[in-house]
């Protein structure tokens, strides 16, 4: 469907993403491609990009016409661009990050928004990433499961990822400062998303402990239970990734997942993460 700024927007899968074709992101964006940009993101979870052969500078000068950007505390940065992290897989390195499904930030008291991710170097083959809606995870469950949801929220956590100075990524120099990793958060299980006034669930595999005034051992069934139901194939979309492409997407209303399928490859990309707000 193109609109009147002359954008067209694609859907990518039933319920998440989108592609967005006839924008330059290389040029200053005009207020309403912003708008149009914007409510596809929250809408759809994530929008994706096509060609986008911008400078370091010019992505940054892309995300922050969305939010102020939010420097991750465990990541490598670019060379000579503090602000921009550095996602990294050398052919030699068993492990890639992201490799299961999670949410961005979810450990912090404010979670980040989301992140812009554009491709720099990819392998001949592999590599996707997969984003799943939390909004079409919420909407399945029965209704009796989502009024006890609403009543809870769950404890979310960094130490048992970036606290780890044995993990690989520590070692070999892709994540740093284990020793920033000593907060937890505590977020309703059921969040009305800021932007859209949806309902998404929000608990992930990655950073989610427990449930707040349960134990972990308590916790495990229903959680087991609730990522399995939001991990299931009509909830998702999968990208595939080309030289300039670009994902943005929404920490509130999606998971994502960076398929480790390239071995022997090398694989570099630039994220920017973009601040958000309080949770409710």
């Amino acid at each position: 469907m193109r609109n009147s700024t002359g954008i067209e927007v694609v859907p990518t899968g039933p319920v998440v993403g989108a592609e967005i074709r006839g924008v330059d992101l290389a040029a200053p964006l005009a207020a309403a491609e912003v708008e149009t940009i914007r409510r596809t993101l929250f809408d759809r979870g994530v929008v994706f990009f096509r060609g986008q052969m911008i400078t370091p500078e010019q992505h940054i000068a892309f995300a922050e016409r969305f939010a102020p950007i939010n420097v991750n505390r465990f990541f490598k940065a670019v060379p000579d661009h503090p602000r921009i992290a550095e996602v990294r897989k050398e052919p030699e390195q068993a492990k890639n990050i992201g490799g299961g499904w999670h949410t961005d930030h979810s450990y912090d008291q404010i979670p980040a928004l989301g992140s812009v991710l554009l491709a720099r170097e990819l392998p001949e083959s592999g590599g996707d990433t997969l984003f799943a809606s939390m909004y079409a995870a919420w909407d399945a469950l029965s209704d009796g499961l989502k009024g006890t949801l609403l009543g809870m929220r769950a404890v979310h956590s960094s130490r048992h990822v970036f606290g780890r100075t044995d993990r690989d990524e520590q070692r070999d120099g892709r994540l740093g400062n284990a020793h920033l990793a000593t907060q937890d958060a505590v977020h309703p299980v059921g969040i009305r998303h800021p932007g859209s006034g949806r309902i998404a669930l929000y608990v992930n595999p990655g950073f989610t402990l427990r449930f707040e005034g349960w134990t972990e051992e308590e916790s495990r069934p229903l959680l087991q239970y609730l990522y399995q139901h939001a991990a299931r194939p009509e909830f998702q979309t999968r990208f595939a990734w080309q030289p300039g492409s670009i994902a943005f997407w929404d920490n509130r209303a999606t998971w994502h997942y960076a398929a480790n399928d390239y071995q022997g490859e090398r694989r570099l990309m630039h994220r920017i993460t973009l601040e958000g707000e309080a949770l409710g």
